[in-house]
């Protein structure tokens, strides 16, 4: 495990420390899930990112063209 001497404004850091109590958590806790929660994020766009670069309109197209021309089950319809 690491370790990282972390600078917080003295705002932000009295404002996590009221959510840390509120979640029960300890501070460290609380940052490891906050930095966690943030790597995941930039991750999950960069993995729509390469995903969109691979997609190719034409096949999308053939995919939708080979999909049922059905109506929406119950509960699916668009709203009015």
């Amino acid at each position: 495990m690491a370790n990282y001497a972390l600078r917080v404004p003295e705002s932000l850091f009295e404002y996590a420390r009221g959510v840390a109590e509120e979640e029960k958590v300890s501070m460290n806790q609380f940052f490891v899930t906050a930095i966690a929660e943030k790597v995941s994020a930039l991750k999950t766009e960069s993995y729509f990112r390469e995903r969109l670069a691979r997609g190719e309109d034409a096949a999308f197209d053939a995919w939708l063209d080979a999909s049922p021309a059905s109506p929406p089950e119950a509960g699916d319809e668009m709203p009015r």
